[in-house]
């Protein structure tokens, strides 16, 4: 994508003030690689197709306080990674299945954050902790993972939301919910492996 020094300006003040946010509601962000080009950029002698914590000793900065957080953004432009395991997990499907999945949630009237990429995947923000379901196409990210999240750019778009963190008081719902919502979308065969 090529933006101009004053978008890109904008675009870095806009990244900062919503890591600053997350971490404010007790998110564990962190600073990720930014794409430069066809690659991307921020952490030495590291080409990625996608962005990776900036600092190679992420797992010990997860749970920074919001001011840090702040300084980590400040003069630079960075992806904004979810430090997936720490009161916040993921579940990541393709698009389709995120669509019906989040038709069925609607249905229920339980809100539950949903971020999607330009690549077409989705991820539905839960509490840490539970099982999923035993399917391919479906990952549940924990502990010692990381997920990018809005508005971080991408090689293609931004990540954006689907259903921001607001809707929901910033309360997340047990993995069963989501889970659950998986199950009952329609045209899709999932085998239940609850583990929670």
């Amino acid at each position: 994508m090529e933006w101009s020094d004053s978008w890109r300006g904008a675009f870095r003040i806009e990244l900062r003030a919503e890591a600053v946010n997350l971490a404010w509601h007790g998110w564990p962000v962190l600073p990720g690689t930014y794409p430069a080009g066809d690659r991307w950029a921020g952490r030495d002698g590291v080409e990625d197709s996608g962005p990776v914590p900036v600092h190679r000793d992420w797992r010990e900065r997860v749970g920074t306080r919001a001011d840090q957080v702040a300084t980590w953004w400040a003069g630079r432009s960075y992806s904004i990674l979810l430090a997936t395991g720490h009161g916040v997990d993921a579940i990541e499907v393709d698009a389709e299945l995120g669509r019906r999945a989040a038709v069925a949630l609607r249905a229920t009237g339980i809100p539950v954050p949903i971020v999607a990429t330009p690549d077409g995947r989705w991820t539905f923000l839960v509490a840490s902790g539970g099982g999923l379901v035993a399917d391919p196409g479906v990952r549940h990210r924990a502990e010692g993972e990381y997920v990018p999240l809005p508005p971080s750019p991408a090689q293609h778009g931004v990540v954006h939301w689907r259903v921001k963190p607001q809707i929901c008081a910033w309360q997340l719902p047990h993995v069963s919910v989501v889970r659950d919502a998986l199950l009952s979308a329609p045209s899709y065969d999932l085998v239940a492996a609850d583990r929670s």
